[in-house]
């Protein structure tokens, strides 16, 4: 009798699949070999939950071959990496998604981040995989994003199958053990793997795809929690022109006149300038976090690209790019340094910003009154001139503290 007709699960199969899995992607080992496998047949394929566990059925994995499994145990290893449950939870709870159908489109979405570039190099694509361009989407972007473009329907009709399990949506399961079951990681085991496969790819950056290097250089170096500092923005635009009439979550008042559905307030993202010193007393690595907190920015805001716009600044402003793709922005500068300028440029915008993020070093004159919305200015880290700063042509420069208007915090 051939394996797996017996309805056990083939664990020989299974395994080799993840010694496959983890010579095509060695940078993601770490993480595969702390997946424990529990074998369930209410799964309909293989799904993970946030505490790392990975439920597998045994018809799965009878029907699929050795090469196809390898590609699904990276793609269940990528949710929890990417932490697309906890991103999921803090989607539904900002934009008011509730329901199985919503969490379907989130791990639609999620799959969409993780295809664009999982496959290839020594891993086949499972047949079924969802892809950008199964939904006529552009490749490169982030759960948040997808989510926003695309609606169930026609083009999804075959995706209803699709389950992840609760790491890639956050909704439990009926099959899941929960946090008292046995075989999941701590909240600290959980962060030593990602620390260890963050390690492992900024060791040899040059084997691992794009996506994976920038996901690596924010698990060493978290950006700051911008839902927090843009948070006094966000109700503040939602008090006059940021309210808008959304029925996709209907007014609680609704309940009291039966037959009739009113819509609910709902609250917009602020529209943000990210104004970017890139003068010469700026680093490199300093420009490169800059970008991991752009792409944080736009995290914060809901996923909205199209709110964010980001205008690199020395002693002139330069172009004022639309956010797109974080990487794809030209960081054009090395003079000295005046963000005035870019101050001034950033409120001639149109339509103009609520928000003003400066990421600068601090050697720069500042503006003598506050501009017409609110200001975050992240700081690198300040060097003394026995370091080597404070050099801006005049040795005896040092420069002013950002003005008491702004809001301050300082980036790693």
């Amino acid at each position: 009798m051939t394996p797996g007709t017996t309805g056990a699960l083939d664990l020989d199969k299974l395994f080799a699949a993840r010694l496959h899995a983890a010579r095509a992607r060695p940078y993601l080992a770490t993480a595969l070999f702390a997946l424990h496998t529990v074998e369930s047949r209410r799964v309909p394929t293989m799904g993970v939950d946030r505490y790392w566990r990975c439920y597998v059925s045994p018809a799965f994995v009878a029907r699929t071959s050795e090469e196809e499994l390898a590609g699904v145990w990276v793609h269940e290893v990528s949710h929890l990496l990417r932490d697309h449950h906890g991103r999921s939870d803090r989607v539904a709870r900002e934009r008011g998604l509730t329901g199985p159908g919503e969490r379907l489109r989130m791990n639609i979405a999620a799959d969409c981040e993780i295809n664009d570039d999982v496959f290839g190099d020594g891993l086949v694509r499972p047949e079924g995989a969802v892809r950008p361009g199964t939904l006529g989407l552009s490749e490169g972007q982030l759960m948040e994003d997808y989510l926003r473009q695309f609606r169930l329907g026609p083009y999804t009709e075959g995706l209803a199958w699709l389950d992840c399990g609760s790491g890639a949506d956050g909704l439990e399961r009926e099959w899941d053990l929960g946090p008292d079951g046995a075989y999941g990681l701590s909240a600290q085991e959980r962060d030593a793997v990602r620390f260890r496969v963050a390690q492992g790819i900024t060791g040899r950056p040059g084997h691992t795809p794009e996506g994976w290097q920038r996901w690596a250089e924010e698990a060493f170096h978290p950006p700051q929690p911008w839902r927090e500092l843009l948070g006094a923005a966000v109700r503040s635009a939602a008090s006059g022109a940021g309210e808008d009439y959304t029925y996709g979550r209907p007014s609680r008042r609704s309940a009291g006149m039966p037959g009739v559905v009113l819509p609910s307030l709902r609250r917009k993202p602020p529209r943000v300038s990210v104004v970017i010193d890139t003068s010469g007393s700026v680093s490199d690595a300093e420009l490169g976090s800059a970008l991991l907190e752009v792409a944080a920015i736009s995290r914060a805001v809901g996923g909205r690209r199209d709110l964010v716009s980001v205008l690199p600044c020395d002693a002139s402003a330069r172009v004022v790019h639309p956010l797109c793709r974080a990487e794809g922005i030209p960081l054009v500068g090395g003079g000295g340094t005046d963000l005035r300028t870019g101050f001034a440029k950033a409120l001639r915008t149109q339509p103009r910003p609520d928000v003003i993020v400066v990421l600068t070093d601090g050697q720069t004159p500042w503006p003598s009154s506050q501009p017409a919305c609110r200001t975050v200015v992240g700081l690198f880290p300040r060097r003394d001139a026995g370091d080597g700063g404070w050099d801006e042509d005049d040795p005896d420069y040092v420069p002013d503290s950002p003005p008491a208007w702004a809001r301050v915090v300082d980036i790693g």
